[in-house]
């Protein structure tokens, strides 16, 4: 079967099997990492797979932290205003305490763990974090869990043949 999915793959164009790997890596839990894994497993060319998933994952974790920003905006500007805050969730709280404790980088490493990184991104900016630091954090953590599973699918592409 994975013969297969790879010779299917290597018969699209080279700019589809970008956009294939991208588009599932933009998608919330599924992300660099699991990115990655699919497009191995499909044959993609490692280089490609990477950089596709890395970019895809990253477009969308970039509209999070963007969008969460203005709404921020928006929420300090009625606070001013006099209007009381709502109250967290339960899972909000969760990635506060894990914000307060580790910061921007320890939650951008390790919260993937937890929460898709377009999540906890915009949690942290909407917490108050720099959206720079959320930035590059948030990218080289993409980047780090990319080349973990890149090399755990090429392990277990490699057990299988």
């Amino acid at each position: 079967m994975q013969e297969a999915l790879t010779d299917f793959t290597q018969s699209l164009p080279l700019w589809l099997q970008w956009a294939g790997v991208m588009l599932a890596a933009a998608i919330p839990f599924i992300e660099s990492y699991f990115g990655t894994l699919i497009g191995i497993i499909a044959g993609v060319p490692l280089p490609i797979t990477l950089l596709a998933a890395v970019l895809g994952n990253t477009a969308s974790m970039l509209a999070f932290v963007f969008a969460a920003s203005a709404a921020r905006a928006k929420v300090l500007a009625r606070r001013a205003a006099g209007e009381a805050p709502a109250e967290p969730s339960p899972r909000r709280e969760k990635v506060k305490r894990m914000f307060d404790r580790f910061g921007v980088p320890g939650v951008s490493l390790l919260g993937q763990t937890v929460l898709p990184s377009q999540i906890t991104s915009g949690m942290m900016v909407s917490f108050g974090a720099s959206r720079n630091a959320v930035i590059l954090w948030q990218i080289i953590s993409i980047i780090v869990w990319a080349i973990i599973f890149a090399l755990i699918g090429m392990g277990g592409v490699a057990l299988l043949r």
